[in-house]
């Protein structure tokens, strides 16, 4: 009788928590919701925490060797956002039951994954703005859809995120005008960065939807707003017209106008590529993660210090009650 009771308490339970998803009610930490739509919450955020923190790398790479002071304090001020990214978004994951440190546990051991475009190296100055334009657009149209997510906190963090997000695409998109505009080296230069990213900026959006395990739930959560392939094919038509102010080319022979679908038609990721990257054998990974656990091991004193100087504090504030 008990498990009875238990099972029809479970049923009407989701019956409420998906009338509130209908009803575009926000779900908050102390309502209740099913076991799956928390897990799938802390590993969504917690991911999108660690691409952000994971993300300073390739472009820390470049803060001391920026062509100009101006420049140095642009990229300086954009590793600063992401870092706070990083922020608000374990913040966000830690309201769902999980603590920081085993999120930073899981990110240190490779259980968690981040984002598989922080996995390729930055050769040029011109890097930073083919980042700034393709990869932080594509984050974009993910993460504005992510301003509407179902889970309140995530939602409240992701207004802020977006905001600063746009500054840091346009940032990219006028390091890139400015090298298009240059002698025929940084031309050049300009052109290799954008083939060199192109393709590793779809794969942002993630597996084909008939391979995406989590996409149709997700969507009937309002998790997400939009599949891998609608934000892909919507971020393709959005390039096409901002390549050509650039004066540069993508790099995919296949790109056409398809006038029957009001799309452009682009050719095939390589998917064993994504795959290979996504297991850990992209041509940064080892390097990105040891940077990361070692980053993890040098702070451990600032840890510790500001545990002791919280423990103190709270002891004075017990004291002076008393």
């Amino acid at each position: 009788m008990e498990v009875q009771d238990f099972v029809q308490k479970n049923s009407l339970g989701e019956k409420l928590f998906q009338q509130k998803i209908d009803t575009e009610t926000k779900i908050e930490p102390k309502d209740w919701m099913p076991d799956a739509y928390r897990k799938t919450n802390i590993r969504q955020i917690s991911q999108h925490a660690h691409s952000e923190v994971v993300g300073m790398l390739p472009e820390g790479n470049w803060i001391t060797r920026a062509p100009s002071l101006k420049r140095k304090a642009i990229l300086l001020a954009k590793v600063q956002d992401e870092a706070g990214h990083g922020l608000y978004l374990y913040s966000a994951a830690e309201t769902l039951g999980i603590s920081r440190d085993e999120m930073i546990e899981q990110l240190l051991t490779g259980k968690a994954k981040y984002s598989s475009i922080f996995n390729y190296p930055t050769l040029t100055w011109a890097d930073m703005g083919a980042i700034g334009w393709l990869v932080d657009g594509a984050a974009i149209l993910n993460q504005v859809m992510l301003c509407r997510t179902s889970y309140g906190p995530y939602a409240r963090a992701m207004v802020r995120i977006c905001k600063e997000e746009s500054f840091h695409q346009r940032q990219g998109f006028e390091i890139l005008l400015v090298l298009s505009k240059g002698t025929p080296e940084q031309k050049a230069m300009c052109q290799d960065a954008i083939n060199r990213w192109w393709w590793p900026s779809l794969m942002m959006f993630g597996p084909r939807d008939s391979e995406s395990t989590n996409s149709d739930q997700s969507m009937q959560w309002k998790i997400k707003r939009k599949t891998n392939d609608e934000l892909r094919q919507q971020f393709v038509d959005m390039c096409v017209e901002q390549v050509k102010v650039l004066g540069m080319t993508l790099p995919d022979k296949d790109l056409q106008w398809n006038e029957q679908r009001g799309h452009y038609d682009f050719g095939e990721i390589n998917w064993n590529e994504f795959r290979n990257v996504v297991k850990g054998n992209g041509p940064c990974n080892k390097q990105r993660l040891n940077a990361r656990k070692k980053a993890h091991e040098d702070g451990a004193w600032v840890r510790a210090a500001a545990m002791a100087h919280a423990k103190k504090k709270a002891e004075n504030v017990k004291q002076n009650a008393a």
